[in-house]
């Protein structure tokens, strides 16, 4: 380690400063005002402990040497640094950003002091490579005569491509956006996610090998059947795109939307592309129905595009300052973290149920809420357009821990509601019509720890197969699944396995 008593000289956590929100809002640029290796680099570096047990690495899925790249990050050993880290990390400009940081809830140190800033040294690390030029194709040293087709390029997609490029196989990605990256490219704003960092690394995948098809879907422009009959194996990576809905009274009206139909088409337009939904918050009352990362980042997307104001509920409570009893270290705690988008603006309401939408003719309607009985609601005109939300605060109670709270209801101004509520399973209509894979209970593709599922030479990876997850995940899934793949085709592998389908973590964020 580079300061085996750093830990103890620096006791403060420092974080990238931010521009100033008046500025941010304005654009669609990084929020952070600090890019790359900073004064204070070394020293934050120097507070890892250099664990004998390093309990940072059993809460990355990735298997990342976290102890190893943070003493060369300490000793500004940026190439080394790389090195190491890409190791284990096909993208660590992703997960430097924005993965929530299970290591670091993980980090010995965070018992009695604030984490080491294991996921800022990864950005850090990726983008001096960059800066420096450290960043090269890989391309395989033989090719075998094996082809692989890869459907879907979001970070599990794109993982194991990349691990099967470098094996030696001739690997296509298919992508039935117009751009590669899957809900990276999409579904996380500019803001939190430069585009430009995707294009970067699809440039150099490409000059290793690797071969991408957008405007295609499998399933209509090329049928599942087929694509299997055209490749010696195909990996499903299609993500988990089903959103779950939520059914109240008003539900048919106008101007309500999930929320993955509202931030693909702020990407389009700052890049220069036709939207496909044509949702704008403009000059709107919004309202968010869930408060997680995604309607966080639709309260940023909002507060750009000139929401008169943004409205973001949470149906479980906020969530504690501190490390709750029943999340004790090293397993992931459920505590309140302010995202950027947080801090510009907007309103969070937590432990709020939605009860019914409304428009012109029933917003006046009046309901009686009880904890014992369902909302009748007002049956709104089918062509009518969302003007309100009815609301009610919910509690421990008889029905559960969400019980509506007599007398709380109230009704939100709503010009736009944007539900984001999660996902429940990939969308695989086509995919079992064609090539009849098993399903698990959840809709999910059935696979076993090896991610074969029951189609001789078809694998499923990532959210396809594991369900709603974390970018870490997905990644970490790509890659075993390459290491199956690459044994399936040879026989053998020395691709790395991090882990296994079954695999879940000590405890998933939300």
């Amino acid at each position: 380690m580079g300061d085996p008593r750093g830990f103890l000289k620096v006791r403060t956590r420092r974080e990238l400063a931010e521009r100033p929100v008046n500025e941010r809002i304005q654009d669609w640029f990084d929020v952070h005002a600090e890019v790359g290796q900073q004064p204070w680099t070394t020293t934050q570096a120097n507070r890892c402990m250099d664990c004998g047990t390093p309990f940072c690495m059993t809460g990355c899925p990735l298997g990342n040497i976290i102890p190893e790249f943070n003493d060369l990050v300490s000793q500004e050993k940026w190439e080394d640094a790389y090195n190491r880290l890409s190791v284990t990390n096909n993208f660590p400009e992703v997960t430097g950003r924005i993965c929530p940081a299970p290591c670091e809830q993980a980090c010995v140190l965070g018992i009695h002091q604030p984490p080491t800033m294991i996921k800022l040294d990864e950005q850090t690390i990726i983008d001096q490579a960059w800066k420096l030029d450290y960043v090269k194709p890989q391309p395989p040293q033989r090719l075998t005569d094996m082809t692989v087709a890869v459907v879907g390029s979001g970070p599990a997609g794109l993982a194991c491509a990349q691990q099967l490029t470098r094996a030696g196989h001739t690997v296509v990605v298919y992508e039935r956006a117009d751009a590669i990256g899957g809900l990276m490219r999409y579904g996380i704003p500019n803001f939190k996610l430069d585009k430009s960092l995707l294009d970067q690394r699809v440039e150099q995948m490409e000059a290793e090998g690797t071969r991408f098809r957008t405007n295609t879907e499998i399933g209509k422009d090329i049928t599942w059947d087929d694509l299997r009959s055209r490749y010696d194996a195909v990996v499903v990576a299609i993500g988990s795109t089903v959103p779950r809905n939520i059914s109240i009274t008003g539900r048919e009206l106008d101007g309500i939307h999930y929320a993955m139909d509202f931030l693909p088409d702020a990407t389009r337009r700052v890049w220069g592309k036709q939207p496909v939904n044509d949702i704008t918050a403009k000059d709107k009352h919004v309202i968010v129905i869930g408060g997680g990362d995604t309607g966080s980042d639709c309260l940023g997307t909002s507060l750009r595009q000139g929401a008169k104001s943004v409205t973001v509920l949470q149906i479980m409570p906020q969530e504690p300052a501190d490390r709750p009893d029943a999340n004790p270290w090293p397993t992931y705690a459920r505590t309140y973290q302010k995202t950027s988008s947080m801090e510009e603006g907007g309103t969070y309401l937590y432990s709020t149920d939605s009860v019914e939408f409304l428009d012109d003719d029933a917003k006046g309607a009046e309901v009686n809420i009880t904890e014992n009985t369902a909302v009748d609601g007002f049956l709104a005109d089918e062509q009518g357009h969302i003007t309100g939300l009815r609301v009610v605060d919910v509690a421990p109670g008889d029905n559960g821990p969400f019980t509506r709270q007599e007398g709380t209801d109230r009704v939100l101004p709503a010009d736009l509601v944007l539900i984001s509520v999660g996902f429940l399973h990939p969308d695989t209509t086509t995919l079992v019509d064609q090539v009849p894979v098993e399903l698990d209970p959840r809709g999910n593709v059935a696979r076993d720890d090896h991610f074969a599922t029951s189609q001789d030479g078809v694998f499923a990876c990532g959210d396809a197969g594991r369900g709603q997850s974390l970018v870490v995940w997905a990644i970490s899934e790509g890659r075993s699944c390459a290491a199956a793949v690459d044994d399936f085709l040879t026989g053998g592998t020395e691709l790395p396995a991090p882990v296994v389908a079954s695999q879940r973590p000590m405890m998933l964020p939300r």
